[in-house]
């Protein structure tokens, strides 16, 4: 009975985001194959934060958390949007039919049949091992368990979410609260853990962490179905997949399940990605999912907000084709010069004092970009690539692309420039945890580039190029 609950509290949201996508049309224009493979990847956290959502809003009305006032309404919003997704033809059963198939038994020449086959037994035994790592592993990393967990553990309890307070408040006694070591850090991320306990009929460290092992599944299919929708070929667009579901520390982040920082690199990858299929079709259901995410950001970690802005480069150049490269550039010299009036004052912002420091340690950063095991070969493979494909990343259809993951880089970088975010770069943990963002999309953008230096074409990516006057 245990598996089944925690098999129900990892599908009921992921079934919800599908449906959810469905209903909207989303994504419009695709194969059906090429659809459900993109319904799929995103359906987890587009599930998982309408879920979180609604144990706010049953908090907010004085309704104790439990399986029927959670799942029950759930269920019947999710089927309620299937039976309308199925009528309006907007789904079908034999999407799922249809791409359990390829998968299984995809249509590709003999010998890269075999590389397909291999890659799926390699990467099903990585994630059983991974589920063998949540299942029996109890809550071990230090900041799950000291600003995330406690929050989940106190709201399971209670069947309410109840605030917590800093240390200054919680001990002079005047006001009712809870303490931990980061008592304003948001909701998101501890209430799906309070949901798997629910679900379950009890609290347990280990089994609330099955969410994490779902996220990083889901990223690796939105990562396929994200580059098939862009004309990639499908062996190709799999060893995308494999690149971004085999990255060490992506996979240590689900062993060790409880940070929020893998959370936040799902639900930033998937909100670029909805933000670039946006800038290249102009669908409205696409800028929808892109706001509905990037919006979602902030309630993951509080820097969500500034990662959501680094999207706005990218909408900018597919507004402004012509004249975008400029707004960006004297965009980033304002940011800048801020960036530097600001640090003269040493303003805090989020908890973060902001002064400069020259000699914030970068030789650490590049000996854990390009030395340690974190990362594979992702930096390499990601430089030489997009140095060759320099000039494609300026030009439709990779500049809108080339623009959001260039100002995630950019953001990461400027911060660690300043004192107290650049000591942090001594042990590299929370370095490497702050890449964990952007690395995603660096696979994404490398193997895009890629695709086009080999496949060049007139047309923009995913939408077919106009016909020739002749």
């Amino acid at each position: 009975m245990e598996a089944l609950a925690l098999l129900f509290s990892v599908a009921l949201p992921w079934i919800l985001g599908i449906a959810a996508l469905a209903s909207l049309g989303w994504p419009r224009g695709e194969t059906n194959g090429h659809a459900f493979a993109l319904r799929s990847g995103f359906g987890y956290m587009v599930g998982g934060v309408l879920l979180t959502l609604w144990m706010r809003a049953l908090s907010a009305a004085g309704i104790a958390f439990g399986w029927a006032t959670i799942a029950l309404p759930l269920a019947a919003i999710t089927v309620g949007l299937l039976v309308y997704a199925l009528r309006s033809r907007k789904l079908s059963p034999g999407d799922v039919k249809g791409a359990l198939s390829a998968l299984v038994s995809p249509t590709l020449p003999s010998a890269q049949r075999m590389v397909w086959i291999a890659l799926l037994v390699w990467l099903a035994l990585r994630f059983g091992l991974l589920a063998a790592e949540v299942a029996l592993r109890p809550l071990y990393p230090w900041d799950a368990w000291v600003q995330w967990a406690t929050k989940a553990r106190v709201w399971y309890e209670l069947g309410r979410i109840v605030a917590f307070v800093p240390a200054d408040v919680w001990l002079a006694g005047t006001s009712q609260g809870y303490f931990d070591a980061s008592p304003a850090y948001p909701a998101t991320v501890p209430l799906l853990q309070v949901w798997t306990c629910v679900m379950l009929g009890r609290w347990d460290d280990s089994a609330m962490n099955w969410p994490w092992l779902a996220m990083l599944l889901s990223l690796s299919i939105a990562t396929y179905g994200a580059l098939r929708s862009e004309g990639v070929a499908p062996l190709v667009s799999f060893f995308g997949a494999y690149f971004v579901a085999s990255l060490p520390l992506l996979d240590v982040h689900v062993a060790l399940a409880g940070y929020a920082d893998l959370p936040m690199a799902v639900v930033y990858t998937l909100a670029a990605l909805a933000t670039y299929r946006w800038c290249l079709r102009r669908e409205p259901s696409d800028g929808i999912v892109a706001l509905f995410l990037a919006v979602a950001c902030p309630l993951i970690k509080n820097p969500g907000w500034f990662w959501a802005l680094t999207l706005v480069p990218g909408v900018v150049l597919a507004l402004m084709p012509r004249r975008g490269l400029r707004l960006l550039a004297v965009g980033f010299a304002l940011t800048l010069m801020t960036a530097l009036v600001l640090a003269r004052t040493e303003p805090v912002l989020l908890g973060y004092r902001l002064h400069l420091d020259v000699a914030t340690g970068w030789a650490q950063l590049l000996k854990s970009y390009f030395l340690m095991g974190n990362w594979n070969l992702l930096f390499y493979g990601a430089i030489a690539v997009l140095a060759i494909g320099a000039r494609r990343l300026l030009d439709p259809p990779l500049a809108p692309l080339a623009a959001i993951t260039a100002a995630g880089l950019a953001f990461l970088l400027f911060v660690f420039a300043f004192a107290q975010p650049g000591s942090w770069l001594s042990d590299l943990t929370t370095a490497n945890r702050a890449t964990l963002h952007v690395a995603p999309l660096l696979i994404v953008l490398g193997v895009l580039t890629w695709h086009r230096l080999a496949f060049p074409s007139p047309g923009v990516s995913g939408v077919p190029a106009a016909p020739s006057a002749a």
